[in-house]
């Protein structure tokens, strides 16, 4: 169990600095105008969370450890959006679409409702 939180550690703290350092050549590529960074990372970290889902866990049958450092660490850090975006298309993948259509929903717009809330909350309290 704690080797493999100190997995998980350990990549969430490599893909969180890899995050920041996107959000920074974002920054300076695209200007503040829009969050480029954010849609960036959403992006890259959904298409590599298909790449490694497909090698390592169907083609290669990699360990448990690989794939907390990398899927769950790493990526995890990086954004959970791949995360979210692994869970929807197997949802799809099993033909289970309503569940999809619902998660998905449950996902987006709920965590912009929670968001809003919470700035709702801060702003009336402080």
């Amino acid at each position: 169990m704690m080797k493999h939180l100190l997995l998980v550690a350990t990549g969430g703290a490599i893909g969180a600095s890899l995050r920041y350092l996107t959000g920074i050549a974002a920054l300076r590529w695209f200007g503040a105008g829009f969050p480029w960074g954010t849609v960036m990372v959403n992006v890259i970290g959904s298409f590599i969370m298909g790449v490694l889902a497909e090698l390592l866990v169907r083609k290669l049958g990699a360990s448990s450890d690989l794939r907390l450092l990398l899927m769950t660490g790493l990526l995890g850090g990086y954004t959970t959006f791949s995360a979210f975006s692994l869970d929807a298309i197997f949802l799809i993948e099993r033909g289970a679409y309503s569940a999809a259509t619902g998660y998905i929903l449950a996902n987006v717009i709920g965590s912009i409702l929670a968001l809003l809330l919470g700035l709702m909350l801060a702003r009336s309290l402080f």
